[in-house]
């Protein structure tokens, strides 16, 4: 099954695709995360590895993927026929407890212009990338909506968009439900940073034709890992309980 986790930025998506990682690992599935978001360096250190090659670079670099993409009038091609999680080459992705993480790429320097050859370089992964059955991809998603423009989520089973206690973030469900329609996407919501105080209120202002799966709390331990960026290794209710409603409405 392949997963966007998408979200208005620090909404919690590195966190939940972290935490959801885990948890589908210690139920022994194969596990992929793919990191696309370009500007942030924390998911690496949530997982306990180290940030892979920019696997963009796999194909001669950002300057080299953007001639090829030029050259061909943007059609060019960089992948062959289907892809497994077993064919990403070593050095693009690091690897402990049964999850590899992998990196579309980073921004490096000051001036070497947008991310779009590195959404194109994902975009064709996510569509050639082909699962079993016991295997999941976890795509932690830039902030905001422009992976939908990008069209990285034409190629996913399904939607989840982390949902914090915020009026952008509630108003933004009905937007990401929108566009998740457009392209035949189910969409489904994680509530993060959960209290008494804001929990009714949450569930009455977000889009009411999504579901929400689960609600994790406002964990102070959660919040202590990502401020000393720490692994991330606990056991939640909420994550235990996304895990088995994905197992159960697999694709």
């Amino acid at each position: 099954m392949k997963i966007a986790v998408c979200g208005k930025g620090g909404s919690g998506k590195s966190t939940v695709t972290s935490l959801l990682a885990k948890e589908l690992a210690k139920r022994e599935r194969k596990v992929l995360v793919i990191d696309s978001d370009e500007s942030n360096y924390g998911l690496s250190r949530q997982l306990g590895v180290e940030l892979p090659l920019d696997f963009t670079a796999y194909f001669g670099g950002k300057q080299k993927a953007l001639q090829d993409m030029m050259l061909s009038n943007f059609t060019h091609q960089f992948f062959n026929g289907t892809w497994t999680i077993q064919d990403i080459p070593e050095g693009y992705y690091s690897e402990k407890n049964g999850v590899k993480l992998m990196a579309s790429g980073k921004i490096h320097t000051a001036n070497e212009g947008c991310a779009c050859t590195m959404g194109n370089v994902l975009t064709q992964f996510v569509e050639h990338l082909i699962l079993t059955e016991n295997e999941y991809a976890l795509i932690d998603m830039e902030a905001g909506i422009e992976h939908f423009g990008r069209g990285i989520d034409n190629g996913v089973d399904l939607i989840l968009m982390v949902v914090e206690p915020s009026y952008e973030s509630l108003a933004l469900t009905g937007k990401v439900s929108e566009l998740g329609t457009s392209i035949g996407k189910p969409v489904y919501l994680v509530f993060n940073k959960i209290d008494e105080e804001n929990q009714e209120w949450m569930k009455k202002n977000v889009c009411k034709n999504t579901e929400v799966i689960c609600e994790i709390p406002a964990e102070k331990s959660i919040a202590t890992a990502g401020l000393q960026g720490r692994e991330l290794s606990d056991d939640y209710p909420a994550i235990i309980t996304l895990a088995e409603f994905l197992e159960k409405n697999k694709r």
